[in-house]
């Protein structure tokens, strides 16, 4: 007899539930000065996380731009494309709209900036102040928009692949290469050549699966870190807005995107049901091109979405459909309005909400992406934004929530295409979707790691 494994998301789970309690004993019983203590924060558990990150990063631009040439290319049909494309960017633009306008209106009618003690938020600022001059540094060097749309148009391609700032960039060139494989006449080297894409997804994916075996330890790596450096007290003396940004988020995650499938004509417990190893990925990670390799297996394993929809979707989802990142941006700027006595009209609010909407589409899919956006936006609105260190104490945290709503949302939006799709082509029964069995064979993709 076989003992089955225990699954990976499990396992993930585990580690973080072990670290946040052993972190705290560390926190509140130990002389934060201990040798021993700093030996193991600086030289083990920090530069496992670092390691951990930088494998996976590592394996995001070819995984990226396999997955989206490979999903192109699939289509066979540049209107079918054309339609899924649209199709893809109407969910995103009005989810997007819908997560920053619920933001906006739970800042201004739980007023949480209000409450905020300035002799804490000095405190702050001032354990703060190297990150905040880096982080207002790098948002005074946000291009404008006229000039962020000009820059998705690479001069370099190379260049563009070795940043995560030009993530952008990468996914037009790869968008743009899979729709010339789809106009390009049938030829033995074409063929050929997505053959050989294909190939690269699928030894991709292999290699991440090999490096997402040691999620659970570089999770409790990271965890404990962060707990024995700050104990819960930063969460405590930030519980009002942190309330609100979590708020926020859980009902967009759980109401809107329920109605939304809802209305597409697919069963939301079966949704969540099928993208729960998925969330938690994405919560662990803080990084939607980390959880990029898990979404498109849930994708392909769980919920049986099409290939080609769910590789275009995800892929360009992974950085295009911030939805949380949007709603938590848009609640972050008012909060800090609010606590320096800054008076936003309706017309400034729009306007953030609206440059919220846009930055989400551009921000990187990595920790803590969207912070040099809230700077830029703060400035704009004459904010200061120095205050973004009013926050970087609970940064983390937000940061793992507004994730885990940013991967649910894509693959929402995969699961709503997908069905309209099936609908279009008749090739899916209205009952299909519901009847998904928890496990599904997909040629060519990696095997489940729920059996590692």
């Amino acid at each position: 007899m076989i003992k089955r494994r225990m699954p990976l998301h499990w396992k993930i789970a585990i580690g973080f539930i072990v670290a946040v309690p052993l972190g705290m004993l560390v926190h509140y019983c130990v002389d934060a000065d201990a040798v021993w203590l700093h030996w193991l924060t600086v030289y083990v558990t920090q530069p496992f996380t670092t390691l951990f990150l930088s494998l996976i990063f590592m394996l995001i631009v070819p995984l990226l731009f396999s997955a989206l040439v490979a999903g192109v290319s699939d289509m066979r049909d540049i209107r079918a494309l054309g339609r899924i494309g649209g199709r893809t960017l109407a969910y995103t633009v009005v989810l997007s709209g819908i997560a920053a306008l619920l933001g906006l209106l739970l800042v201004n009618v739980l007023k949480p900036g209000a409450g905020v003690d300035p002799a804490i938020a000095q405190q702050l600022l001032v354990e703060g102040s190297g990150h905040v001059q880096t982080i207002v540094k790098d948002g005074a060097a946000q291009p404008k928009l006229f000039d962020m749309l000009m820059k998705i148009v690479p001069d370099n391609v190379i260049g563009a692949a070795s940043s995560n700032a030009n993530i952008l960039s990468l996914m037009f060139f790869a968008l743009m290469f899979g729709i010339g494989i789809v106009m390009t006449k049938a030829s033995p080297a074409v063929e050929t050549l997505k053959r050989g894409i294909e190939g690269l997804f699928e030894v991709s994916m292999t290699l991440m699966g090999m490096v997402i075996r040691l999620a659970p330890y570089a999770v409790f790596c990271f965890m404990f870190n962060l707990v024995v450096l700050f104990g819960w007290e930063l969460l405590v003396r930030l519980g009002a807005y942190v309330g609100v940004v979590v708020l926020g988020l859980a009902i967009h995650l759980f109401v809107v995107y329920s109605l939304a499938l809802k209305l597409s004509g697919y069963s939301p417990v079966t949704f969540f049901k099928g993208v729960q190893e998925a969330m938690l990925m994405a919560f662990s990670t803080a990084s939607s091109n980390a959880t990029l390799p898990t979404a498109l297996r849930v994708a392909d394993e769980r919920l049986g979405l099409p290939r080609q929809v769910s590789r275009f979707v995800l892929t360009i989802g992974a950085t295009a459909n911030q939805n949380g990142t949007a709603l938590f941006e848009g609640v972050t700027v008012i909060f800090l309005a609010q606590f320096f006595g800054v008076e936003l009209g309706i017309g400034q609010q729009f306007a953030v909400m609206l440059v919220c909407i846009l930055l989400g589409i551009g921000t990187a899919g990595v920790p803590s992406g969207s912070a040099a956006p809230v700077a830029l936006i703060c400035a704009m609105v004459g904010v200061p934004p120095e205050g973004i260190g009013l926050i970087l104490g609970v940064n983390h945290f937000l940061d793992m929530c507004r994730t885990t709503v940013n991967v649910t949302g894509d693959l929402g939006i995969a699961a709503m295409i997908s069905r309209g799709e099936a609908r279009g082509s008749g090739a899916m029964d209205s009952d299909t979707t519901e009847a998904m069995p928890d496990t599904i064979d997909v040629p060519g993709c990696m095997p489940s790691l729920n059996e590692v």
